[in-house]
């Protein structure tokens, strides 16, 4: 039964030290500093139902005040508004940043906005806690942690795990302790999301007067109104990385915690659109292998093919495996006869992850999911996407952050 119980002065290294040599005249320093019973201003920017349930959680810590939300479309707006009383509403995100007693904004945009709002907010003074992924593209990332350095802001992206109270129980037990022995395999999946299948209501088939499209576009190339790229933007390449950047950020940022390794150098993927023909560009089914310089490898598999569900990571050494999912881990010995060790979740990590953005914004320091944490994670993730569109295998340079010739 179970038992229930550094590299050279490269690219990385300039983008973790220049925050320190920001200087005076950058947003930040006419920014309001947090005493220890100050509320944090909020504003929300993406009022979709992560956005609002994100801004829940904020609101649930009580340190917490929704002073502004933000949103393309107003009927979304309007219902934010109706959980944040007082909040004033905006359906341009650079006029909510022109509110000066905004502390912090909470970013759940779609993916595509993810860059263009993110550097904004940092412009404009504001502490930022953005969803995953950080970046659309492989590029971005670098512009983003420039930002956050340069002006001395918190920038927490919403890989929540790093905060989860038993991943860093489990990387204590069992990773930094060598119990695994080598670890050769980091083996992750997520079988069955449904945030990828999802319809767009018949209320949608003509745009609402009150959609802006043209501003949920924005840096995206015109086309005309499509009820289902807008309503399940993650099926499409144009707006989201599809499975890989919205599911394999979260695990393989897991992994990057463990191992304390975020360096791939090589990247392969195959998948394609093999059930749903449904318009989607990105994806149904894909399985990507990242190598690392450490002598290991990661994988991921997804498939939204009916009847398979399931999403976990599983690091897989010479001395055992270690299982773990947001709500258990299990570690079994490959001693002959050994019995798994099964420890539970007692938070929830969002709560956790919240908490601790809520912690930096008073303290100064920097966030478990750090802005340069999450552009690596992405970056990962995209190495495995470019692989799968271009067909073929990567070489990466992780240093100068370059995709090389073969």
């Amino acid at each position: 039964m179970p038992v229930m119980v550094k590299p050279t002065l490269a690219r990385r290294d300039l983008f973790r030290t220049i925050g320190t040599a920001a200087v005076s005249w950058s947003a930040a320093s006419y920014s309001r500093i947090l005493g220890a019973g100050d509320k944090v201003n909020l504003g929300l920017i993406g009022c979709g139902g992560r956005g609002v349930h994100v801004m829940g959680v904020f609101q649930e810590s009580r340190q917490v005040n929704v002073s502004a939300v933000c949103d393309v479309y107003a009927t979304r707006t309007d219902r934010a508004m109706q959980k944040a009383p007082g909040a004033r509403g905006f359906s341009d995100h650079r006029k909510l940043l022109e509110v000066k007693e905004l502390d912090a904004v909470l970013i759940a945009t779609p993916d595509h906005w993810h860059a263009g709002t993110t550097i904004n907010a940092l412009n404009a003074g504001k502490d930022v806690y953005v969803e995953k992924p950080l970046t659309l593209r492989i590029d971005e990332g670098p512009r983003i942690v420039k930002a956050a350095r340069v002006n001395n802001r918190i920038c927490q992206v919403g890989m929540q795990q790093r905060s989860g109270s038993h991943y860093l129980r489990a990387k204590e037990e069992y990773i930094k302790t060598g119990k695994l022995g080598k670890i050769t395999l980091a083996r992750t999946w997520w079988h069955g999301n449904g945030a990828h299948l999802q319809k767009a209501p018949d209320s949608l088939r003509q745009k609402p007067s009150n959609l802006d499209w043209a501003r949920f576009l924005g840096p995206v190339k015109w086309r005309d109104w499509d009820p289902q790229q807008y309503w399940n933007f993650r099926a499409y390449l144009d707006f989201g990385g599809g499975q890989v950047t919205d599911l394999f950020t979260h695990w393989i940022d897991v992994v990057h915690m463990f191992m304390e390794q975020d360096d791939p150098i090589s990247a392969v993927a195959a998948g394609g659109v093999y059930h749903y023909k449904d318009g989607r560009t990105a994806p149904d089914t894909i399985n990507a292998v990242l190598e690392y310089p450490g002598e290991w490898n990661a994988t991921f598999e997804a498939t939204l093919a009916p009847g398979i569900k399931g999403a976990a990571v599983e690091m897989c050494g010479t001395e055992g495996k270690l299982l773990i999912t947001r709500g258990m881990y299990e570690f079994l010995s490959a001693e002959k006869g050994a019995q798994p060790v099964v420890v539970k979740a007692e938070k929830e990590q969002t709560i956790e992850h919240v908490a601790n953005f809520l912690e930096c914004c008073r303290t100064r320091k920097l966030p478990n999911g750090d802005v340069w944490i999450g552009h690596r994670s992405a970056q990962a993730s995209h190495l495995a996407n470019i692989a799968y569109v271009e067909k073929r295998r990567l070489k990466f340079d992780p240093q100068r952050e370059e995709i090389l010739p073969l």
